[in-house]
């Protein structure tokens, strides 16, 4: 794409700049209370909520719900996810970034802390509260490290903070249960232990807020959804496509190893496997991409990968251990990939705000209709073969949104 005239990006703004086009502003390096807060927040991420699945039986069991109100309560976040986070920009420009994330941590921890509460209707209340909390930090997180980090440190931040949400998500799996059985209150205590993560990165974030200064107040403009660029949509194609793939393997893997000859007991082995070859992926992504900034066929590989995983579930049920590793090698990068973009494709703390406002709100919301859809097609055809076959073909799609969303570029200021 040839560059365009000054006056051309002012009529045109569905444009792209290239990366090396647009001046960056120097950044103090990284300091280590700057990673261990980023830290902090990607903590609470997932802990409260990837807890749930691990209890959900004892929860249905001491509350009376049925299995479809369970299977609510398990996508509500989603959902809330999904209807948040296109508020988190203009929230942002008009109060500051650092001031919004520590509102958000506050109110997580009351969401948190009601959810526990013996009342099935402050268990729904609760995780509506906290999920809106997280989607807060789910958006403002990607735009305080475009902010804060210099731009040849972004995608290893991202990944770090990716590996700490990955792994305080599967210890806070392992732990619920047995924390259920142990502790007063049973699993409504289980439910809140996280919160203890939540107060530890208020107090962390309490005093960065006195240098945060909104956007509004320096003049600088809001930087809107930039629904009409291209470049945009295929950073929010990717972020969606990869989470689903995600959630859906996390909803469904156990099933469908059991439904072709695996034990219960494997199945849950091959689960927390896959999610700790992921954490691996995660880890090691920046190490062996350093230094390169066009990331087209890094996440179209990734993607290609996660489509193979799923094709070997189809073609070679017996190779899980294969299929598990090909869909954590891909999944856990595609992740770190999909955050990171949302961070290095925008010019500024404003614009990834938005970008990743857009990229999470529907994302999320592709993400909490894939498991649904797939059990509809499992319950049409009594097969997990279509189904697999569905996930593979949306893994090329995935390919062909990460090799547009890894191109060295920028969304132009002003993109709408």
């Amino acid at each position: 794409m040839s560059p365009q005239p000054a006056s051309a990006s002012r009529r045109h703004s569905t444009s792209e700049a290239p990366a090396a086009d647009r001046a960056r502003p120097a950044r103090p390096a990284v300091s280590v209370g700057l990673i261990v807060a980023i830290c902090l927040v990607a903590a609470n991420l997932r802990t409260t909520l990837t807890g749930v699945g691990a209890l959900l039986p004892e929860i249905e069991r001491g509350s009376g719900l049925t299995s479809s109100w369970g299977g609510l309560l398990s996508t509500l976040p989603l959902l809330t996810f999904a209807a948040t986070s296109p508020l988190v920009a203009r929230a942002s420009h008009r109060w500051g970034s650092a001031r919004l994330l520590v509102a958000a941590l506050g109110v997580l921890a009351v969401g948190t802390v009601v959810r526990s509460l013996p009342s099935v209707a402050f268990l729904f209340t609760g995780t509506v509260i906290l999920s809106a909390a997280i989607a807060f930090g789910n958006v403002l997180l990607p735009a305080l490290i475009r902010r804060s980090v210099p731009a040849h440190r972004i995608q290893g931040v991202s990944a770090l903070y990716v590996t700490v949400m990955g792994l305080m998500a599967a210890v806070s799996s392992g732990v619920s249960a047995p924390l259920a059985h142990t502790v007063p209150g049973s699993w409504r205590t289980a439910l809140a232990w996280g919160v203890a993560f939540t107060v530890a990165a208020f107090l962390a974030w309490l005093p960065r807020i006195r240098g945060d200064r909104p956007q509004a107040s320096t003049g600088e403009t809001h930087s809107p959804m930039p629904w009409r660029s291209r470049l945009a949509w295929q950073v929010t194609l990717f972020m969606g496509l990869q989470s689903l793939a995600f959630y859906t393997a996390v909803a469904w893997l156990p099933s469908i190893l059991i439904d072709r000859g695996t034990s219960s007991t494997t199945a849950g082995w091959m689960l927390f496997y896959y999610q700790v070859v992921s954490l691996a992926a995660s880890s090691l992504l920046p190490v062996l991409t350093r230094g390169r900034h066009d990331q087209r066929w890094t996440a179209a590989g990734a993607s290609v990968l996660v489509a193979g995983g799923f094709t070997v579930l189809v073609a070679a049920p017996a190779l899980s251990v294969l299929a598990c590793t090909l869909l954590g090698l891909g999944g856990g990068a595609c992740l770190v990939l999909a955050l990171t973009f949302q961070s290095q494709r925008a010019g500024s703390s404003g614009e990834a705000a938005a970008l990743a406002g857009m990229a999470q709100s529907i994302g999320y919301l592709v993400a909490a209709a894939g498991p649904l859809l797939l059990g509809i097609l499992h319950d049409t055809t009594h097969s997990w073969t279509l189904p697999l076959i569905v996930l593979a073909v949306l893994g090329i799609t995935t390919a062909v949104a990460g090799h547009g969303a890894g191109q060295d570029r920028h969304l132009r200021r002003g993109s709408r």
